[in-house]
């Protein structure tokens, strides 16, 4: 991280144009390329686009603000706050970061985009013009959960104007919370995944890997059941399994080891399809538990575009929307053995005429042209007054259409640097 400097600013910010979208996230930008990544970057074509980040707390670090400029133009930023920080001090800091970005904003339309429900804390104040609750997962569900979870998400979604979910088991959930909800699956980048059906160099880490292999990629956290993996991983010594992606919210020293299990780490998107292509089929050996109920996984439209036959444990969403049409291949703990013998004796995947017909209508470019509409019809139907920076207090705490938000005296205590990358 560079040397901080006091009074940067962000570059996009101040560009022509008048539509400005702050997306919060709870994933990290440079972590795996997800949901959030692809519509902000489309959204970006459009948007002067802030990809707020949840902070970096270091020890002995000074509140500052960490900003990355992406070829797109999106600026991802990250607030950097001191290890020992309190919860309710690193919300006050928060909240000045962000007002001291949104005073930097021009006048024109304002909009914010939640994939978390905790950003609330630190944002409620700001008046969007129109405010968009992405919802991805049931975070409530996960291990660890925030005991203010599901307070935050009701209060986001009484806020919210629009509310997007990731899957039709989400939309089943959200439906009845929100008068206008809309269901949007996990979409593909086919033209990039499809890469993996044309030959290409192993990579150095994966080359000296035995064949068949079976590949996973994505987070490896509590949704995945080690159990059935060291399971499955012992019942067939002669086939490898690949893992990729990042250990998070579990001790990577519970992995089960097996000379046929090979855990390779988090690999950029780009390089994805390299990997893939080497080999014979995808698996997604998911644990059945709360915290799975409601996931639509974007790996499944990505394994079905690189041309790999699939095979994954009973997820919703997964059986609604390929193991019906027999797209998927679903397991339990007794058949995946015998089905992954089965999937890796063919010579190769017979389904890709259907694959490919399935898989036309479901790119992200699609599912952001949609999204865009729901929320221009948002928007205009609302009573939204020009917005405008370094104006006054909303006093509501909660604004509604028109209301200003306050912007905090740079003397104050609270003040922050800008790092620039």
């Amino acid at each position: 991280m560079v040397a901080a400097r006091t009074g940067s600013r962000l570059g996009k910010l101040t560009s022509p144009g008048d539509l400005r979208l702050f997306c919060f996230s709870h994933l990290r930008w440079d972590s795996i390329c997800q949901r959030p990544q692809h519509v902000a970057r489309l959204a970006s074509q459009q948007n002067s686009v802030i990809y707020f980040e949840s902070p970096i707390f270091q020890h002995g670090a000074r509140p500052a603000l960490k900003v990355k400029t992406l070829s797109s133009g999106i600026e991802v930023v990250t607030p950097v706050l001191p290890f020992d920080v309190s919860a309710a001090k690193a919300q006050v800091l928060q909240r000045d970061i962000l007002d001291r970005l949104v005073a930097q904003v021009p006048r024109g339309r304002l909009t914010g985009w939640y994939y978390t429900p905790v950003a609330l804390r630190f944002s409620d104040h700001i008046a969007w013009d129109v405010c968009i609750y992405d919802c991805m997962e049931e975070f409530s569900a996960f291990e660890d959960a925030p005991a203010r979870l599901v307070e935050m998400e009701r209060r986001l979604l009484k806020r919210a104007d629009v509310v997007f979910t990731g899957g039709q088991s989400l939309f089943d959930v959200k439906r009845s919370l929100h008068r206008s909800v809309f269901p949007f699956p996990s979409s593909v980048d086919v033209g990039h995944f499809k890469q993996a059906r044309s030959p290409g160099d192993d990579p150095a880490d994966q080359a000296g890997i035995p064949h068949p292999r079976v590949g996973y990629f994505g987070a490896i956290d509590e949704r995945l059941d080690v159990d059935l993996v060291a399971q499955t991983a012992r019942a067939m010594q002669d086939v490898h399994f690949v893992m990729i992606g990042p250990v998070v919210k579990i001790d990577p020293a519970n992995l089960p080891q097996n000379h046929n299990l090979h855990w390779l780490g988090t690999k950029s998107y780009d390089d994805l399809p390299d990997y893939l292509r080497h080999w014979k089929a995808g698996w997604m050996p998911f644990a059945l538990n709360a915290a799975t109920r409601y996931i639509n996984p974007t790996k499944t439209p990505a394994f079905l575009a690189a041309g790999l036959p699939v095979v994954s444990t009973a997820i919703v969403d997964v059986v609604r929307s390929y193991g019906a049409a027999g797209l998927v291949q679903i397991v339990d703990d007794e058949d995946i053995t015998a089905t992954l013998r089965q999937v890796l004796a063919q010579p190769q995947n017979p389904l890709l005429a259907k694959i490919d017909a399935r898989l036309a209508d479901m790119s992200w470019t699609q599912t952001w042209a949609a999204m865009s509409g729901h929320v221009e019809r948002a928007y205009a139907t609302k009573n939204v007054l020009p917005f405008r920076a370094k104006a006054g207090v909303c006093s509501t705490g909660c604004a509604g259409p028109g209301r200003l938000f306050s912007v905090p005296n740079p003397a104050n205590n609270n003040a922050v640097s800008y790092r620039s990358e």
